[in-house]
């Protein structure tokens, strides 16, 4: 039986990207950003709440997907698909569209002149802080598609290795296994770390999916005390932000102890939630799902061309500013990928089933 509460929570989380990146282009702790305005902790807090769990969740959940997909497909029809779903993707946008917003990044932070074909001898030839910001080499979000890709063969091997080896569990499954998975977390959080993103801490967090929360009986016991989880979530969460963003006094210890609290917390409180309340199928869950890989590659572009247009227009009011490119970014996306799902070639760039010959039960 397909488990729709991880493709809603999936597309779910993919929607809530554009404000996210948006909101980057006034981060407090200046990182640099395709598009940069003055800092604001407000907006900048919207990032510090969500960053902790955000792209973990999407990483969790395809550690479970990744479990039922192994029980109808042979390991080598699984590697295709991820070649044809992840790393083709990752070469397309990689290739067509990071140009495209890095371009925008030279043009706004430090006034390149030329157009977008003389830029891409710049994008192919300057490798920076990989950013993109000075208009230089960036994998952008498709950071994420190359981490999964590499993740998900990683994850095959230690599977293969560990067939025989699958943890059994209880029917009462203790509620302190389930808190103290997350402890390895800071451990592994700065091993083989590029920008802040560290390959081994998503490869457990892929695997704890695989094996952990793949299982019914651990699902119903997170699912029971999910409330209680959300709230230590999100008590960790808002502490997170104030000590990073709003404290006029440094804490970084405490700082990190929350920050993965939060992480784990808020993650196993929304798969109990997801199973709880979104165990469903409709029409609208069906067109999400179709949409959302889709999504996920188009919509960063949208959000820095709109920045960029609006910028000078809407500069002195930082409300509209924010939430203008938001919307117009949300109507741009959607109507892409409308347009791209019905071209098969392109679908076959970006890993996605056509209009045509998608069903529900499809995964």
């Amino acid at each position: 039986m397909r488990k729709h509460y991880i493709d809603n929570l999936r597309w779910i989380a993919i929607l809530l990207l554009i404000p996210y990146h948006a909101a980057m282009a006034w981060n407090v702790w200046n990182e640099p950003n395709y598009i940069f305005f003055n800092g604001n902790k407000v907006i900048s807090s919207i990032i510090v709440f969500l960053s902790p769990y955000f792209m973990p969740l999407l990483f969790l959940l395809a550690g479970i997907s990744t479990k039922f997909a192994l029980q109808k497909r042979t390991i080598k029809k699984y590697i295709s698909e991820r070649v044809r779903k992840l790393l083709i993707p990752f070469v397309f946008g990689t290739l067509l569209l990071m140009p495209v917003m890095t371009y925008i990044a030279d043009r706004f932070n430090f006034g390149y002149k030329g157009n977008l074909f003389t830029h891409y001898s710049v994008f192919f030839t300057r490798f920076t802080d990989l950013t993109g910001a000075d208009g230089g080499f960036s994998l952008g979000q498709f950071w994420f598609i190359l981490y999964l890709f590499v993740i998900s063969i990683l994850a095959v091997g230690i599977i293969v290795l560990l067939k025989k080896r699958t943890p059994k569990f209880k029917k009462d499954t203790s509620l302190w296994f389930i808190c103290v998975l997350g402890l390895p977390l800071p451990l592994l959080s700065e091993l083989l770390s590029i920008g802040g993103k560290s390959l081994v801490e998503y490869t457990y967090i892929f695997l704890v999916g695989y094996y952990i929360f793949s299982n019914d009986r651990i699902i119903n016991k997170i699912e029971k005390f999910k409330w209680l989880f959300l709230f230590i979530g999100l008590c960790a969460a808002t502490l997170n932000v104030y000590l990073f963003i709003w404290s006029d006094t440094s804490y970084p210890l405490v700082n990190t102890v929350v920050k993965f609290i939060a992480e784990w917390f808020m993650l196993i409180a929304l798969l109990g939630i997801g199973k709880g309340y979104l165990s469903f199928n409709s029409k609208v869950t069906l067109y999400m799902l179709q949409r959302s890989f889709a999504f996920y590659i188009l919509h960063f572009v949208w959000v820095v061309l709109f920045q960029y247009l609006l910028a000078d227009i809407l500069f002195d009011n930082i409300e509209l500013l924010y939430i203008v490119p938001v919307i117009l970014a949300y109507c741009a996306t959607f109507l892409s990928c409308e347009i791209c799902i019905r071209i098969p070639f392109l679908c076959s760039l970006m890993g996605i089933k056509s209009n045509s010959n998608y069903t529900c039960k499809d995964r």
